[in-house]
């Protein structure tokens, strides 16, 4: 069986230019979950940016707003 890393998947919110929140999830699943309801429920605060990283490979899975 493969371990699971509780803090691999990390969701950062940041608004007018500081972190407001962040968490950690062992599953990727869980993660986006997670994403979908910060950009729901945090989207509209003035500059808010949320990213989902992985945190074992350092690759930036997704991002609200878009990146162009």
């Amino acid at each position: 069986m493969e371990a699971v890393n509780p803090g691999r998947y990390h969701l950062t919110l940041t608004a007018v230019g500081r972190a407001m929140m962040q968490g950690w999830w062992g599953s990727e699943t869980t993660a986006r979950r997670q994403f979908s309801a910060w950009v729901g429920e945090r989207g509209t605060l003035p500059g808010a940016r949320i990213t989902l990283t992985d945190e074992e490979t350092g690759t930036v899975l997704t991002t609200w707003p878009a990146d162009p």
